[in-house]
């Protein structure tokens, strides 16, 4: 478990980030368009997971957005944002701010792949939601980077993850 922080107070998560140099668990996620998306279906690409709580909060909708410009000028990159908000909340959002460079995906249904990757939050108000974390797969599968933000309310290191890639 990760020992985090949301406001401050403790929290922490159901397990750990998927080790640096380890394969990637697939996982099933629901697309803005309700499709269900897979690890396969990104084949052959470098993978950024932007891993967080809820598109709705300031910080999470502020690594969208920067996530989103990065993406922009990637090459055989796909980044991955992921958050247990509604596929049409995900698609809502988009739309309001010109997001066009991410694939927002959703672990609403079933809520596996925050167990599989370690990220589901426990033990405070955001109980159950994901924690705001960054994992790098390179195009084998492979983990090559991994952050778990220890306060939730904190942005990622952008610069360090970009630089990962």
């Amino acid at each position: 478990m990760a020992k985090i922080t949301l406001g401050g107070n403790p929290a922490q998560t159901i397990g750990d980030l998927p080790a640096v140099g380890t394969k990637a668990s697939d996982f099933k996620l629901t697309a803005i368009d309700m499709s269900t998306k897979t690890m396969g279906d990104f084949a052959e690409h470098k993978l950024l997971l932007n891993i967080f709580p809820s598109v709705n909060t300031g910080v999470c909708s502020a690594s969208v957005r920067k996530f989103n410009e990065a993406a922009a000028n990637m090459n055989n990159t796909k980044v991955l944002c992921i958050s247990k908000d509604l596929p049409f909340a995900q698609e809502q959002f988009c739309a309001a701010e010109g997001i066009e460079d991410v694939v927002m995906l959703s672990d609403f249904k079933t809520g596996q792949f925050g167990k599989d990757y370690g990220v589901t939050a426990v033990g405070s108000a955001f109980d159950q939601l994901l924690s705001r974390a960054v994992v790098i797969v390179d195009e084998s599968g492979t983990v090559t980077y991994t952050e778990q933000v220890p306060e939730i309310g904190q942005e990622p290191n952008y610069e360090a993850a970009l630089s990962a890639l």
